[in-house]
């Protein structure tokens, strides 16, 4: 093996002005790119850990853990936390656990639970019922965990505070803690791991803690924290104030996947007042609106704003035909055929129950009817003047068939009896004002339902014929849910008022007729906006099945004052205050109370301007007057 010599190699020897030099060029070197690292940036100026709490730069902040949950919760139960009035850092740890280890402990914990309830028993003692509620729970669980229905998980919670000073951040933790115990959770504070408790819930991922929970995968579902107690945009109108966390409800109906809207709630807990409410900044937004007034009610605020008030009965000038038709041509449409089907839900309203002979002869008369006044299936001939009631009274009695007289026997009082002149006259209403109220408070009865059919049908007509924001309000919509047929047209109205740019608002304080037949169900499940106001004890259960609430939304229900509740937007729901402004209010409301002394209020003011001097009588100043002193001669 050769080897090679290399040498040596003699290492230079420096002078101290080379390690000057050296020196000062690793200090230019450091100026150049700066003394400022990331780390640098994002580290605080100081630490501070103490007994329960960690100072931070000029921050403190305090971390609490929770140890005992609720047994039962609802969904969103988190949601008081999370809307809680403070800058709050909120993490959760969940842990999956293997189902048959979980099996083997819960077999094990159900045995020493039975064995103690076993012995309380034996020796006479009272059976702990903590043990046996807990043994149950678990059995359950068992059972579902046996089937593969459930998992199993550890869950943690901590919650972090931050504040300025520490007497705010004590306070807070009080304050937050009594929220908690109000969800029924029992939270401790992170002595002697204020730091541990920190990053737990720092955006890093780590669980320092450890501390949790079993739950089981229903229960794990319900602590999904994002949800919103807010329900605001960027536009629409304010509809109230949120109850839980004082921000504003503003919300635009016509933004979701319909404007149609639904209010429930007992006489006296503002249905009417929050409606009018509406209107008003609806209003103000150049929407039409068109409104079905049973009660009148809305006299006030048609003529503060200067809309049409049309008191339907009949003696009125104001006439509408039921047998009117729209002029519209839609293709794939029949507009007869149409309007001819809506005929008949009427009439039977106001003929009465029909088996199959009289809707034939029925149907026979309608088409025939139209056919005499040259009106057929063709759209050209649509534009002729259409028939009236009494033309159908005449086409039946016309009618070889004892069946057709039946009918124009029933039809006879309303065109020659008590009911003459209701609507069997041509129509000489045209709806061009932005309000419109049509009041039938003067029908009793069956009447009223058939008055508001007949201008509902009218409506409807018009609002086919030109595209405009509109608004529908069907007050008291109990009056036609309890016809079969005209509920069915009150469903056809909202399922397709979105194509006309149409809202429709249905109010009733009858929840139970309302809900009582398939179309009832219907509208409210086609009406994107959902308001819940103050409910008696028998509509609670009925309204908390229907719309699915919480045992705690159902006693909000009972226990609500006047204009509050809950209002459903889409897939969100708040409680709501509604709120009005004092010249609002003064224009919408209708408690006998205030009224009577505004009344009062007018008549004295009118009693004090009758009681004024003349103003010609006003004595002159006393400088205006002649000197009353003697002139000396």
């Amino acid at each position: 093996m050769k080897l090679f010599n290399f040498g040596t190699k003699q290492k230079p020897v420096k002078t101290a002005a080379q390690t000057d030099k050296k020196e000062g060029d690793k200090a230019i070197s450091a100026l150049e790119k700066g003394t400022v690292s990331l780390v640098d940036v994002i580290a605080p100026s100081s630490v501070e850990v103490d007994f329960n709490f960690i100072r931070i730069g000029e921050k403190f902040f305090k971390t609490l853990f929770v140890v005992g949950y609720p047994r039962y919760v609802s969904a969103g139960w988190l949601a008081p936390v999370i809307d809680f009035d403070h800058q709050l850092d909120i993490s959760m740890f969940i842990y999956p656990t293997s189902s048959p280890d979980m099996l083997s402990s819960l077999r094990r914990k159900i045995a020493e639970m039975e064995a103690t309830l076993s012995s309380q028993t034996e020796k006479g003692q009272e059976v702990d019922p903590r043990i046996r509620t807990a043994l149950e729970d678990a059995m359950g669980l068992q059972d579902e965990l046996a089937k593969g229905v459930e998992r199993f998980f550890l869950f943690s919670l901590y919650i972090s505070l931050a504040s300025e000073t520490k007497e705010d951040l004590e306070s807070t933790a009080k304050r937050l803690k009594t929220t908690l115990s109000s969800l029924l959770l029992l939270a401790k504070t992170a002595t002697l791991q204020a730091e541990d408790g920190f990053k737990s819930t720092s955006p890093i991922g780590q669980d320092k803690l450890y501390i949790t929970r079993n739950m089981d995968t229903t229960s794990l579902a319900s602590t999904f924290p994002f949800t919103s107690a807010m329900l605001t945009q960027d536009k629409g109108i304010l509809y109230g104030v949120n109850q839980q966390n004082g921000s504003l409800i503003i919300f635009d109906r016509f933004s979701l996947e319909n404007a149609n809207e639904v209010v429930f709630g007992k006489s006296g807990s503002g249905k009417s007042y929050l409606i009018k409410l509406e209107i008003l900044r609806q209003f103000m937004f150049g929407t039409e609106v068109i409104v079905v007034d049973p009660e009148g009610e809305y006299g006030a605020l048609a003529k503060t704003l200067d809309g049409d008030y049309l008191s339907f009965t009949s003696s009125s000038p104001i006439k509408i035909n039921p047998f009117d038709l729209s002029g519209i041509y839609e293709e794939g449409e029949n507009e007869l055929g149409i309007k001819i089907l809506s005929l008949h839900g009427l009439l039977k309203i106001v003929l009465g129950e029909l088996d199959a002979s009289h809707d034939a002869i029925l149907d026979r008369a309608l088409v025939e009817t139209y056919r005499q006044k040259g009106i057929t299936a063709d759209p050209a001939t649509q534009t002729k003047e259409p028939p009236i009631m009494e033309d159908l009274y005449k086409t039946l009695l016309g009618m070889e068939d004892q069946v057709a007289k039946e009918l124009a026997l029933r039809l006879e009082k309303f065109i020659k009896g008590s009911l003459a002149g209701i609507f069997n006259q041509q129509s000489n209403l045209d709806i061009t004002n932005q309000l419109t109220i049509f009041s039938v408070k003067e029908l009793d009865g069956d009447l009223r339902a058939i008055a508001m059919h007949i201008i509902l049908d009218f409506v409807w007509t018009k609002i086919r014929k030109t595209l405009k924001k509109r608004l529908l309000i069907l007050d008291e919509a109990w009056y036609m849910m309890k016809h079969e047929d005209s509920a069915s047209f009150v469903y056809g109205i909202a399922k397709r008022a979105r194509k006309y740019y149409l809202g429709l608002t249905t109010a009733t304080q009858d929840m139970e007729d309302f809900l009582s037949t398939d179309y009832g169900k219907a509208v409210l499940s086609s009406s994107s906006v959902q308001i819940l106001l103050k409910q008696g004890t028998t509509e609670a259960d009925t309204v908390s099945k229907a719309f699915y609430l919480s045992e705690g939304e159902k006693q909000l229900l009972l226990s609500a004052n006047i204009g509050e509740g809950l209002f459903f937007a889409g897939q969100n729901h708040v409680g709501i205050k509604v709120v009005a402004a004092p010249f609002e209010h003064e224009i919408i409301t209708t408690n006998p109370q205030e009224l009577m002394a505004k009344q009062a209020d007018q008549i004295s003011n009118v009693a004090v301007s009758n009681d004024s001097p003349v103003p010609n009588s006003t004595p002159l100043p006393q400088a205006a007057q002649e000197p009353t002193t003697p002139v000396n001669t």
